[in-house]
């Protein structure tokens, strides 16, 4: 149980990769919390997970500074304080190019993936600055690195806006004991291929990476010791481009 003691946090966590970094995180003792909008996806993932210590689940929208507040203040209250933050909250939408992206779908796709997870590291930091020891990784993206039409506009200027304040918080936090870590995936079987403009057939999904493969990268940030950072960690599908 190599995270017997240790409090994490999951945004996005009913479904896709969020879901599988819960299950990895609680498999070695962690005392897991996944939130997101559907209550009901986030208790179908606490039922099915087992763990040591059951996975709990409360409803926010990591958009929603007040939500989130509240969250962070349920967590610490309940469980103690946060040892591990897994953003992984993210969205995309069908029109992605920039010749059919919408303003407010700009907004939202923003509003989620970059500073969503600015609103749950706000609320998150100064308690492990207290303590000096965190552990924070950001769920970016290959878009994140390189800007992607498959992922489009929105979806690449909001990864790359998420691993620019990745890098930023690890730059500024070293000395206090924090570690911050972009993990960033290529293609990956998760509902949010359903928001694609070209359906993606089972074939191609069952090729691409699965859930619980950015989950393990997952479980090898948060396990290193204190001493051991990992600033940036690419994973991707063997049949995936990357040159």
């Amino acid at each position: 149980m190599r995270l017997e003691g240790k409090v994490a946090l999951v945004t996005g966590g009913g479904t896709g990769i969020g879901q599988a970094s819960a299950a990895a995180l609680a498999s070695e003792g962690a005392q897991v919390i996944i939130t997101g909008r559907r209550a009901a996806k986030l208790e179908e993932t606490c039922a099915a997970i087992q763990s040591p210590r059951p996975v709990r689940y409360r409803v926010a929208d990591v958009a929603d500074r007040e939500q989130v507040a509240a969250l962070v203040h349920w967590i610490n209250q309940e469980f103690g304080p946060i040892h591990i933050l897994v953003n992984n909250a993210g969205v995309n939408v069908a029109r992605r190019r920039l010749a059919e992206l919408s303003p407010e779908d700009w907004d939202y796709i923003m509003q989620v993936n970059a500073t969503g997870a600015f609103n749950v590291i706000h609320a998150v930091l100064p308690q492990m600055r207290e303590r000096r020891d965190g552990v924070i990784v950001n769920i970016s993206s290959l878009a994140g690195v390189r800007a992607s039409p498959l992922g489009g506009a929105a979806y690449s200027a909001s990864k790359h806006a998420l691993s620019a304040l990745t890098r930023v918080i690890a730059i500024e936090e070293k000395d206090n004991g924090i570690r911050a870590t972009n993990l960033c995936p290529g293609e990956v079987n998760t509902p949010i291929l359903d928001d694609r403009p070209v359906p993606v057939s089972e074939e191609h999904r069952a090729q691409i990476l699965q859930p619980e493969d950015v989950a393990a990268a997952v479980l090898f940030v948060a396990t290193l010791p204190p001493r051991a950072h990992v600033p940036e960690l690419y994973i991707k599908p063997t049949t995936q481009l990357f040159a």
